[in-house]
């Protein structure tokens, strides 16, 4: 059933988008982050995703068959009992490159009592609105919801194909 494939595009929508839901709650959880490690305010971080089109050819046991690879991909085979050395797994959908600093400057506040104020008085906020990461919240809901519509629309029609032919 090659149709099932196209659950992967949905379950890899899924995982990307409750990654972008943690980036966003660490975002708002550090918006009044005034010093961090590195001494400065917290930076708002955004979250980069691309196609999944990442493939290698395995040669061993299925002669060009072809292997596609993800950062979650091992860990979705594990979880879906394909894991195995001479197993093809062809994962398609979404994949999260990497999460980037926002370079918007922090917001500058005059208080020269403020415990992490410089020398002219000022103290930097970070530079996350929370209402932006409500609304970005929002979004990514919505598509982790039309992701997993997907997926159990797709599920739905596998057990109804499995049911074809058999007899009432």
């Amino acid at each position: 059933m090659a149709f099932l494939s196209n659950l992967d595009i949905a379950v890899s929508g899924m995982i990307a988008e409750r990654a972008r839901a943690d980036v966003i709650a660490q975002n708002v959880a550090n918006a009044d982050t005034t010093r961090t490690a590195n001494g400065g305010p917290y930076v708002r971080q955004n979250v980069v995703f691309t196609e999944n089109r990442t493939y290698r050819s395995r040669y061993a046991d299925n002669a060009g068959a072809i292997e596609f690879q993800t950062i979650f991909g091992e860990k979705l085979m594990e979880l879906r009992g394909l894991a195995g050395k001479n197993r093809t797994q062809t994962m398609k959908g979404v994949l999260l490159t990497k999460v980037v600093e926002d370079p918007t400057p922090p917001t500058p506040v005059y208080d020269p009592t403020h415990p992490d104020a410089d020398e002219d008085g000022y103290y930097y906020l970070p530079n996350v609105d929370v209402a932006e990461e409500q609304i970005d919240m929002l979004a990514a809901t919505q598509s982790y919801t039309a992701n997993l519509t997907i997926f159990n629309s797709l599920k739905s029609l596998a057990n109804k194909a499995l049911t074809i032919g058999k007899s009432s």
